[in-house]
């Protein structure tokens, strides 16, 4: 069990993707920003998908770096923190990215199985 986030294209192509273990808190982090605490289901995710514009996934940019910027004592603190942060902006930055080309972008937040 664990927290599989995928972020696809219009096409169905994946464009992003961060995995977080079953004790991995870190993973409320993503959700968090998405403002998709819905999908979160504890140990993993729920299995559902949503869409979301360029401008919520501007927010969650803009909102990582604020939090990252400021050394918000708030966030979890444990060996994979790093690790964690790097592939949340890059899970987001993605899908920036494909937002900004097709104008929405498909973040799946599914259960590992």
């Amino acid at each position: 069990m664990g927290h599989d986030i995928e972020g696809y294209n219009k096409s169905g192509e994946e464009i992003a993707y961060a995995r977080f273990s079953m004790g991995n808190d870190n993973a409320t982090i993503l959700y968090d920003l998405l403002n998709a605490n819905d999908y979160d289901g504890g140990v993993s995710g729920v299995g559902d998908s949503s869409s979301f514009s360029i401008q919520q996934i501007e927010k969650a940019l803009n909102e990582f770096k604020q939090l990252y910027d400021k050394g918000d004592s708030t966030l979890p603190q444990n060996d994979f923190l790093d690790w964690d942060q790097k592939q949340i902006l890059n899970f987001i930055e993605s899908c920036f990215r494909t937002a900004q080309k097709e104008g929405v972008s498909e973040c799946c937040l599914a259960n590992a199985l």
